[in-house]
């Protein structure tokens, strides 16, 4: 767990805190997306806990340690740390890039070499093909993918993840989003990650928080942040196709019925409520037949009412 108890971060010259007396609680093995506009402290609220901003006042605390009492250098070893641009070692491999961590810490060769081996496994890598390859010789998404597997490497408890997927291009990032989300969640991580990104956010975040001014202006699960702003500023910020967003999150299964549907046309029940409009504006239908063992429908006029709801 990670807890922001009253912490506040004043930069030398500034007019006012880049975070403001901030109360937030990440629980363990979950998910926490910072989102708002430039300058809000998403960045700063972030960095106070592997210390690399060191707050004014209140305390960070991970796993109940104030941070404040561990050492940097400890602290920042057993916290994993993604950035955007990914920061990989240009002159040295993609294996020496992703065992760095663990050869600071002691392991022995044969022990590292499984790691990284495992690590680019777990990222979609082939060790075979990509062990030996240095950043410049892969792609955007793929130093992304590194980037991961480095931070993961130790298997740090926690993850920070700053603009993580900022810099590639984005055909290439929904996927990204999509695989590292679920390896995270699959590893039972506690990660912050910074977005600019509002359906990066709500695609990868447990718990959405949106700042303004150092402060939180909302904090809640996805579907709930979408389906009731707290104000004005939020549901501007989520912006006005806030209803198509929430219908991204829900898959078809959730809203299925019992009964047979005619004929009508198939759709897996994973996929989402998004899919599902967009399959019934393809065909003309106004329901679909969810797959599965018993016979489920999915209606139109469900869809619409789900997203009226947001």
């Amino acid at each position: 767990m990670i807890a922001f108890e009253a912490v506040s971060k004043r930069f030398p010259g500034a007019d006012r805190p880049a975070v403001d007396t901030l109360d937030l609680t990440v629980p363990a093995g979950t998910i926490c997306a910072l989102i708002g506009p430039s300058g809000c402290g998403k960045s700063t609220t972030l960095r106070m806990v592997n210390r690399l901003v060191e707050p004014n006042s209140g305390h960070v605390r991970v796993a109940g340690e104030d941070v404040m009492r561990i050492d940097p250098i400890r602290l920042r070893r057993s916290i994993g740390y993604v950035l955007q641009g990914v920061g990989l070692f240009p002159h040295r491999t993609v294996a020496e890039n992703v065992g760095t961590v663990p050869a600071l810490l002691g392991w022995t060769r044969a022990r590292v070499a499984a790691r990284v081996d495992a690590m680019l496994d777990l990222v979609g890598l082939d060790p075979a093909q990509y062990r030996q390859r240095r950043p410049d010789e892969l792609s955007g998404g793929q130093r992304q993918r590194v980037g991961v597997a480095r931070a993961l490497a130790a298997d740090p408890p926690i993850l920070l993840m700053d603009e993580p997927f900022g810099a590639v291009d984005p055909v290439v990032r929904g996927r990204l989003q999509a695989d590292i989300g679920a390896i995270l969640r699959d590893l039972g991580k506690t990660v912050i990650v910074v977005t600019h990104d509002m359906d990066e956010a709500v695609r990868l975040g447990d718990q959405v928080v949106l700042m303004r001014e150092g402060r939180i202006v909302q904090a809640d699960a996805p579907d709930h942040l979408l389906a009731r702003p707290a104000d004005a500023f939020v549901a501007s910020f989520v912006g006005e196709d806030r209803a198509l967003r929430r219908l991204a999150l829900l898959n078809a299964g959730s809203l299925a019925t019992p009964g047979e549907a005619g004929g009508a046309p198939p759709i897996e029940p994973g996929s989402s409520l998004k899919d599902a409009l967009a399959l019934m504006l393809a065909t003309g239908a106004d329901r679909l037949t969810v797959l599965g063992n018993d016979p489920r429908v999915l209606t139109l006029s469900a869809i619409r009412t789900a997203a009226t709801e947001a």
